[in-house]
């Protein structure tokens, strides 16, 4: 019941409106009862605008400051990399100085094993900032996901103050992986058979031994970190570059010696794939070595000593091969010189006259051709004189053979 500062409105008795002059007291009841209304319409407006502006203001506030919660998260990831990449190329360097004291002859176990644990602190250094980078990506992914459940927040609350219904915007959870799990397991790997093999030198062991386990082990765990530093965005485009060309230049050297020594029969393509690795494996296996894959000091010199014998081989057989293109050129009479191996330009010139006389191009090689021609040669003058030795004698159109 609505009342006045002095006591309750009544209505008049009968409850409606009848002539003029009684009619009075009720219109100013009705006027104050509609002003009331007015008022407490107006309130409740007023009360409804307060509070959905307050929601939005308060949803905005929220968006803004999980917008700069994502920055700072991204700023202290990004420092957090900085970080790791510095500790992983100090922590590859120290694998690198480690391993070149197996190229010291004055080297002894005693060394090997001192500097075994120079590697500890630079590896717990790396390994302290490789965590700080998971736990900052960790960090920058919740700050994304609260910026987008605050957005959603503020966009339900515009929609409450204006009476709209809009649909929730969900933002799925990204995971964003520094480098691929493949390259974190090789370094688990890496770093597993290196502390096996640096648990397994003793002052006993030869230092022989030693380098071949040890050496095979920290060049291993050293490519496994390059290639992680790779993946990490840790070079710039220039250093990608030069690491590049260091690489391929290395691998197709590599890829040729292999072949050479009969271990790889892949393409020449500079790419270090499953089939260098394997042929790399091949070797150590054939030598007794450690089947890691990676070239190391030992395994460089098994590979040496296979190309080394496979040239002297070849070198055998070419000896062989050209002593051979020179007796037939002197039975054929373009030959004067030594019946000695050594391929000489004299011995090319001769060859390509024989080549002339033959019929065939003169390209001074024993190609498919020459010998074709030669073999037919050979078959003419045993039918023409039923003899199995005869020369082919030089043409007059041919030029004369030379002499030593």
């Amino acid at each position: 019941m609505l009342t006045r500062p002095h006591g309750p409105i009544l209505l008049p008795r009968g409850g409606s409106v009848r002539g003029h002059g009684n009619n009075r007291g009720y219109r100013r009841a009705y006027a104050i009862v509609a002003a009331g209304i007015v008022v407490a319409l107006t309130v409740a407006a007023c009360s409804s605008s307060s509070s959905g502006g307050g929601g939005v203001s308060a949803a905005q506030t929220r968006v803004n400051n999980a917008q700069k919660a994502v920055t700072d998260a991204q700023s202290t990831l990004s420092k957090a990399q900085t970080t790791f990449c510095t500790d992983a190329k100090s922590y590859i360097t120290a694998l690198d100085r480690y391993g070149k004291v197996f190229t010291d002859s004055k080297a002894t176990v005693g060394d090997v094993r001192s500097n075994g644990t120079d590697l500890e602190n630079p590896r717990s250094t790396v390994t302290t900032s490789a965590n700080a980078v998971v736990t900052a990506r960790d960090n920058l992914a919740a700050a994304n996901k609260e910026l987008a459940d605050a957005q959603n927040a503020l966009a339900q609350a515009q929609a409450t103050a204006s009476s709209v219904t809009v649909a929730t915007t969900v933002v799925p959870a990204t995971t964003t992986t520094l480098v691929a799990p493949a390259s974190v397991d090789s370094i688990k790997k890496a770093e597993s058979d290196l502390t096996a093999a640096f648990q397994g030198v003793s002052d006993q062991t030869t230092l022989t031994q030693a380098t071949t386990q040890v050496n095979s082990a920290a060049l291993a765990l050293e490519m496994a970190w390059l290639q992680l530093v790779n993946e990490a965005g840790c070079l710039t485009t220039q250093q990608q570059q030069q690491a590049a060309t260091a690489i391929h230049n290395y691998t197709v050297a590599l890829q040729t010696d292999l072949q050479t020594a009969g271990y790889y029969t892949g393409k020449i393509d500079g790419v270090y794939g499953p089939d260098t690795a394997n042929a790399v494996k091949a070797l150590q296996k054939a030598n007794n070595l450690p089947t890691t894959g990676w070239a190391d000091k030992a395994t460089a010199a098994a590979l040496d000593s296979a190309v080394a014998a496979k040239a002297g081989a070849a070198a055998k057989q070419a000896t062989i091969e050209t002593s051979a293109v020179q007796s037939t050129l002197k039975l054929a009479g373009y030959w004067t010189g030594p019946v000695d191996g050594n391929w000489t330009p004299e011995l090319t010139t001769a060859l390509k006259n024989f080549q002339t006389a033959l019929g065939v191009p003169p390209t001074g090689q024993v190609d498919a051709a020459t010998i074709a021609a030669l073999q037919q040669a050979i078959a003419n003058a045993q039918a023409g004189s039923g003899s199995t030795t005869t020369t082919v004698a030089p043409t007059t159109s041919a030029p004369t053979p030379t002499s030593s």
